[in-house]
């Protein structure tokens, strides 16, 4: 079994590398601690922060040269997401900071929408304009048809704004394009959610199967670290993949399994486990309901039947399943982050949810946690307005599984043609680039062009950037105050971001935009602190501490109000569902016209000549919003697609060639992407890494770098249940020379 120190060592993939910190001393390490700090012999000043390259959010610390330059980002020892150690992406964080090709100060639109020709206008000017267009929203057709989509830290502020306008048209990406299949199968198997960071125990499990999580390239801080903690404790782990990933390379079992055949595993494991009695009989008898409809269900389910679909050998299933049974309850299958991928993605997870609770791991050591968080008061404001419409009003009975407002459908309410039940006139769109994050690209834009208004506020010039009314640009998190970070974990903790710079260029934070248009609107009640710093010391006040002290220690974690971080020995337990329990069989499902059990349904093959598109991350970005980013470019600057060898030599095609990719409604990828042929994925699909190949010329270091799988996936595989989107059922072929016709396009 492969070591702690060399899992991160491979996980990084030599993100440990010197590399240039522009604008400042000279090097930053990217794997780093406080000790390594200690060694520099310079005067340096430290801030606390938090990380907002990923939803992680580590805590950490901002040094400063004593000329305020910011130069290294570390861990803080106390924080219980970092455990005082940044992965590459959070100390390359400081290339935000650096980066020249940042907005730098507000735009509105002078031509047409899709042509980019904007003039530099003021703060003022610029929140003149769009509460001129909010009002005249609100006027003709009501507060509701203004939406939000949006993203990160930033969030809360424009939430508040939406709803003091009178909109609850609020959405994140992240649910429709990412957990929300997640979010909805836990919450139906267990009335609760796996939050993020996910309850997930790994640190103790013995036995931890990852099916399509990809721990180690994700780089989830504290996920990596309890997995190399757990690896040095031999834990078993079990990874399905049709790719070998990193997380492959370190388990004890790798089943290449057939793209989109998950369902017929798990349904195989699951009849493997009750049928030869591994489940925790115990357990099920106490805390589950629907466990006799469970075993009739997949009574046929065997090992052999899966093989047919899966291509996974029988001995194969029934040695996992043991392994796992062997594990209970210390045993963790990941309930993964991303994943929307084939259309039945709440069932598929809610599979997933089903047999963590035959082996007994829902509340258990080794299994999942209960969190605990702090209980911090928010400001006092008065009642929002009562908004008359939601996104369920534009169309009646959809997605009725839903728990949060889907984006896409939103996208959708937006195009007169699809008969919304209301219009969608106005977005504003914070942190999060729409072209390229939601499937279907033609779509977006097509809704796009229907809006009387079309505000961003980002820190980069984003594809949806280049498409808004007005930019909005907002300084980093290394630049601000922001939200308390109080996510749940094993202990509540509070964690401070405070800027370590004054905001660079003529940008604002998040929270000042917000306010700054509240004001425009009428609505100052709803941000009653001028200044957020203020709040934030109000704020922390409340719970025995203060801005000063955070100032000064950046992490403060407390006790659990009781030893209960796992279910005691017999201990009566009321889940949050409707009887009550555990809820194998779903009658909540059922009455929604849904399977109450999951069934494994048969997708559709790639045609010939074609291969299944599977796309993933690196350890060194997050999505697109790193791939500018001068440290961490500087370790990948272009993604390549992964191609078996017996498909390389059918097609002709050598490592390091560039090729473009073709999928099956004739878009051809922009730019070329560098062919890597190798063993590590399976003959039917290939494999690129997301968030590459932008076509926004202002980002230098990025522009025309590799493929974007967005691009590609044209194809979307929406879940009836809950709106996610499914993207893996798109397929590609390949193109070695583009005709003039396709390059002009």
């Amino acid at each position: 079994m492969t070591s702690r120190r060399d899992f991160i060592r491979i996980s990084v993939m030599g993100a440990g590398a010197l590399v240039m910190t522009r604008g400042t001393l000279g090097t930053a390490k990217l794997l780093s601690s406080p000790d390594e700090v200690k060694k520099i012999k310079v005067d340096l000043k430290r801030t606390p922060t938090y990380c907002e390259v990923c939803f992680w959010k580590c805590a950490g610390w901002v040094y400063k040269t004593s000329e305020g330059k910011i130069w290294k980002i570390v861990g803080n020892d106390e924080d219980q997401h970092s455990n005082g150690r940044f992965c590459p992406r959070g100390t390359g964080g400081v290339g935000m900071y650096y980066d020249e090709d940042r907005l730098k100060t507000p735009l509105i639109r002078v031509e047409e929408r899709g042509r980019q020709v904007f003039r530099e206008v003021s703060w003022d000017e610029a929140f003149d304009y769009i509460s001129r267009k909010m009002k005249d929203i609100s006027s003709k057709y009501g507060p509701e048809s203004m939406a939000l989509f949006t993203h990160g830290s930033g969030s809360a502020y424009f939430t508040n704004l939406l709803k003091a306008y009178g909109s609850s048209n609020i959405a994140e990406p992240s649910y429709a394009q990412c957990r929300g299949p997640r979010d909805e199968a836990f919450l139906a198997t267990f009335g609760e959610e796996v939050y993020s960071p996910e309850i997930t125990d790994i640190r103790d499990t013995k036995c931890l199967v990852l099916i399509g999580a990809h721990i180690g390239e994700n780089m989830h801080n504290g996920q990596i670290q309890e997995m190399s903690d757990a690896i040095d404790k031999g834990v078993t782990i079990i990874t399905v993949d049709p790719r070998f990933s990193t997380a492959a390379g370190k388990s004890k079992y790798w089943l290449p399994i057939k793209p989109s055949t998950d369902i017929a595993l798990l349904l195989s494991w699951i009849h493997e486990i009750i049928y030869n009695d591994y489940y925790d009989k115990k357990y099920v008898e106490k805390y589950c309901n629907g466990f006799d409809k469970l075993k009739e269900h997949v009574r046929d389910f065997t090992p052999e039947w899966a093989y047919g679909i899966t291509t996974i050998k029988p001995d194969q299933i029934r040695k996992t399943a043991k392994e796992m049974a062997n594990a209970s309850p210390a045993v963790l299958i990941h309930p993964g982050r991303h994943v929307t991928w084939y259309g039945d993605d709440t069932q598929r997870v809610r599979t997933i949810a089903i047999l963590n609770a035959l082996l007994g791991s829902w509340g258990r050591r080794g299994g999942f946690y209960r969190p605990a968080k702090y209980d911090v008061p928010s400001a006092k404001i008065p009642k929002y307005p009562e908004s008359k419409k939601s996104w369920t009003d534009a169309f009646p009975g959809k997605y009725p599984i839903a728990s949060s407002p889907v984006s896409n459908a939103l996208i959708d309410a937006s195009i007169p043609d699809n008969k919304p039940g209301f219009l969608i006139k106005g977005w504003i769109v914070n942190a999060t680039n729409l072209v390229s994050s939601i499937p279907g690209q033609a779509n977006t834009l097509k809704a796009i062009q229907n809006l009387d208004l079309l505000v961003s506020v980002d820190t980069m010039p984003m594809e949806i950037t280049g498409w808004a009314d007005v930019v909005l640009p907002e300084c980093t998190y290394l630049e601000r105050y922001d939200l308390l970070r109080i996510s749940p974990h094993r202990k509540p903790a509070i964690a401070l971001r405070m800027p370590a710079a004054e905001p660079m260029n003529n940008t604002k934070s998040g929270y000042n935009i917000a306010r700054g248009l509240a004001l425009k609107l009428g609505l100052e009640s709803y941000f009653p602190y001028e200044k957020q710093e203020e709040l934030l010391d109000w704020q922390l006040k409340q719970v025995g501490s203060s801005l000063e002290e955070m100032q000064r220690i950046g992490v403060k974690t407390k006790a659990r109000d009781a030893d209960d971080l796992y279910y005691a020995e017999n201990e009566n337990v009321a889940f949050p569902t409707d009887s009550g329990k555990i809820e194998l069989y779903s009658k909540a499902f059922e009455d929604a016209g849904f399977d109450p059990l999951p069934k494994y349904v048969v997708h559709e093959e790639p045609p010939e000549g074609f291969y299944r598109l599977i796309y993933g991350r690196a350890p060194m970005h997050t999505f697109g919003r790193t791939s500018n980013n001068p440290n961490l470019t500087d370790l990948m600057h272009e993604n390549s697609v992964w191609i078996n060898p017996k498909v390389s030599k059918e097609w002709g095609l050598m490592n390091g060639q560039y090729i473009w990719l073709k999928n099956q409604d004739g878009i051809i990828s922009d730019f070329p992407i560098k062919v890597r042929v190798t063993e590590r994925i399976r003959w039917d699909s290939v494999y690129m890494v997301h968030g590459f190949g932008h076509k926004q010329k202002q980002m230098k270091r990025c522009f025309g770098k590799g493929a974007s799988d967005t691009q590609l996936i044209t194809k979307v595989l929406v879940d009836p249940m809950m709106g996610g989107t499914g993207m893996r059922s798109n397929f590609v072929t390949f193109v070695t020379e583009k005709s003039e016709k396709e390059v002009a396009s």
